[in-house]
């Protein structure tokens, strides 16, 4: 990984309700990826697409609508993972030769009835098994899986409250975010319920949008481009193959790895995004990573991330900046980039030079599949 750099990233604003379509959005940040990588479409030989929403077109479709002639591509399917496994095959292709300049798009615009059917037809799986028991949504399988949580750890619904208030107040600062107003943590607590313990607060919103972000051989990036140094990355699929309780995901298996590939210590992090479609994906991830130790998960809500002491999913993550479908598995990669490439505008961290990105997600029959992680470093 020592000729790949990331050095760009966009993201269009999260909106509830859009007339324009999922190729339109991807196009637009695809615009703001050149602008803000300094190249010219004709520059860019490599593409990868992430979207459940694009179909029935592909990778090649959308660089026929972008007027882009292309070395590589990649259509990517995994969901809360797609953004870094995106990530990983495009650094093997750069350091392969494979292409010089790779551009990763994700996005989803949804109507009334899209999310729907995405939800009753996610996978074969589901519309054998799962639809024929009235589950509609993952909303009900997550909210068995946090009663499980609380009881394991002897937890309440206040501590899953917390990282949910505590995202609200990165989101404030956020003007890409679908909710930036105060939550409290009384508004979370008297919030109706959707699946019980889950209220409205612990959904993730569905939206339309769409993010990007932008690699180059390090011999190819701009003069004088600050750029992001994978340290190291590791994924884990079907990694119990469906048997375990869902209190642990494959980031378990490869964390230690990890961080020994990277030479990076977990107290060295400035800033971690984690995939947070419900809060208790996103503590078992934490968990996992070993950035939480046992016994530790309410004193960390509490003392730290309620607290803003946390620098955790700055961009609001997904429970308030929204999930635009595939784009909420870039959503993470395209925060930290920002942050590390000093373009976060007013949430900008003082101290941004090493990140942490996990991916998570496909639920199959009971739980996510899908695990994976990138640690990023800002090059000097």
């Amino acid at each position: 990984m020592n000729s790949a750099r990331l050095h760009a990233a966009s993201e269009l604003p999260y909106v509830r309700r859009t007339t324009a379509t999922t190729e339109e959005l991807l196009a637009g940040a695809f615009e703001a990826l050149l602008e803000a990588g300094g190249l010219e479409a004709r520059d860019v030989d490599g593409l990868g697409v992430a979207s459940f929403t694009l179909k029935p077109d592909r990778c090649i479709d959308m660089a026929w609508r972008l007027g882009l002639n292309i070395r590589w591509s990649l259509d990517d399917g995994h969901g809360g993972a797609s953004g870094v496994n995106m990530l990983r095959h495009a650094i093997a292709a750069i350091e392969c030769g494979h292409a010089r300049h790779i551009a990763l798009l994700a996005g989803d615009v949804f109507g009334p009835d899209d999310f729907k059917e995405l939800a009753a037809n996610y996978n074969g799986t589901t519309r054998q098994y799962l639809a024929p028991l009235g589950i509609a949504n993952p909303n009900t399988l997550f909210a068995l899986l946090t009663q499980r949580h609380m009881r394991k750890h002897g937890l309440e619904r206040a501590d899953y409250g917390a990282l949910a208030v505590g995202q609200r107040n990165w989101a404030s600062a956020n003007p890409n975010a679908v909710y930036r107003s105060p939550l409290s943590l009384e508004d979370y607590l008297a919030a109706p319920r959707v699946a019980d313990p889950l209220c409205i607060y612990d959904c993730v919103p569905v939206v339309a949008g769409a993010n990007a972000i932008l690699l180059s051989h390090v011999s190819a990036l701009p003069a004088g481009s600050p750029a992001i140094r994978i340290k190291a990355i590791d994924c884990n699929y079907n990694f119990d193959d469906q048997s375990g309780d869902g209190l642990t995901t494959g980031l378990r298996a490869i964390s230690d790895r990890l961080f020994a590939n990277a030479g990076v210590r977990r107290e060295e992090l400035d800033l971690v995004s984690v995939y947070d479609d419900y809060p208790v994906m996103a503590l078992v991830q934490l968990e996992d990573l070993g950035i939480v130790a046992p016994g530790e998960l309410r004193s960390f809500l509490n003392d730290r991330v309620l607290a803003g002491r946390c620098p955790l999913n700055t961009s609001g993550g997904q429970l308030s900046a929204g999930q635009a479908g595939a784009a909420g598995g870039l959503h993470g990669l395209t925060e930290a980039a920002l942050q590390l490439l000093g373009r976060a505008g007013e949430r900008q961290l003082s101290k941004a030079d090493r990140a942490l990105v996990s991916g998570y997600g496909m639920v199959e029959y009971r739980y996510g599949m899908c695990a994976n992680a990138a640690i990023l470093e800002r090059a000097q």
